[in-house]
């Protein structure tokens, strides 16, 4: 803000919470009306999500899990796209301006741009009289040309996930009640499917390893079905998947094992924030170890085949299961 001129209540707002996080140079300590990267020779990649109270997360869902869901799942994007984070800005859409929610949230996300070297650039705070929403457009950068598409993945090709698929979908029906929140009797297993649909693992981690060994990926964010056959239409292909072979963490699978929970609800389940990928045969093993040293399972859960039909799920017999929906839709 200008020298002399009266602080209104935004920008007392952005001072107090936001200009501490905005350690970048090309922020301008927010006192500009735009931000600056520095080029450095690399493309840059840019993704935007926004997420909204009610749809997104719960009214009661604690502010620091709302501002680390906000950036990671736009962190989840971009290392999809085997680009490492730059900077993000932040649409912040209130009520009224609650210093309780407020300074957990700051704090949180000033923590996230930290750990994923990713630094708040800017941004905009409006009033709302509807829900709360959080918007993040998130930069990242790879070398040039070096983008991983949805659209490069090839008949004879592996289909690969990373982490667990499903874990978040049980999460948000334990907060919801009903039957899987009754049937999820453990803490610390009702406590891990909660974490996962609150606060996402972004696989940072795997973005050089998917940029240098992908043709084909997209991150896991309205279910691995649906995502699946999105990023199949776009190739001109099709895929098995072996329904058996999709990772399920030792919470999901009791569920599954009590007949709780069927997996074809899992594989249509949102807000898993995985890596979802193809690549030939020939780069599966090194895919595999440079993810194991990294730290991160990935499994292997299908073949992409000729076609334009969806994805097919397989049982353990290879007959054919009909899921019932694919994914999640906002529409």
């Amino acid at each position: 803000m200008a020298s002399g001129k009266p602080a209104s209540g935004e920008d007392s707002l952005i001072a107090r919470y936001f200009r501490p996080l905005a350690t970048d140079p090309g922020a301008f300590g927010l006192d500009d009306d735009a931000a600056a990267l520095k080029p450095d020779g690399s493309d840059i990649v840019v993704t935007t999500d926004a997420i909204v109270e009610g749809v997104h997360f719960l009214p009661d869902d604690p502010p620091d899990t709302v501002a680390r869901k906000a950036l990671r799942v736009n962190l989840s994007d971009l290392a999809a796209k085997g680009a490492i984070p730059a900077g993000f800005v932040l649409t912040l859409a209130l009520r009224h301006a609650d210093e309780a929610w407020l300074k957990p949230f700051a704090a949180a996300l000033g923590e996230d741009a930290a750990q994923f070297a990713c630094p708040l650039l800017g941004g905009d705070t409006v009033s709302t009289p509807g829900p709360l929403m959080v918007s993040v457009t998130a930069f990242g950068r790879v070398p040039p040309g070096r983008m991983v598409h949805r659209n490069g993945a090839k008949a004879g090709e592996r289909v690969m996930v990373t982490g667990t698929i499903g874990d978040a979908a049980l999460g948000l029906a334990i907060l919801r009640g009903g039957e899987v929140h009754a049937a999820a009797t453990d803490k610390s297993a009702r406590d891990a499917l909660i974490s996962r649909y609150r606060v996402p693992q972004p696989r940072v981690a795997m973005a050089n390893i998917v940029r240098d060994h992908a043709s084909a990926s997209m991150d896991v964010s309205d279910g691995l079905a649906g995502d699946l056959a999105k990023l199949c239409g776009v190739s001109g292909v099709s895929a098995v998947i072996d329904l058996p072979s999709v990772p399920l963490s030792g919470a999901a699978r009791d569920l599954v094992s009590r007949g709780i929970v069927r997996r074809e609800m899992l594989v249509a389940g949102g807000d898993d924030y995985e890596i979802l990928c193809t690549l030939p045969e020939h780069r599966v093993e090194t895919f595999v170890q440079s993810a194991r040293d990294a730290r991160i399972a990935v499994s292997s859960i299908g073949t992409v085949v000729a076609g334009s039909e969806v994805p097919r799920f397989v049982d353990a017999n290879g007959a054919e299961i009909a899921l019932q929906r694919l994914s999640y839709s906002h529409f």
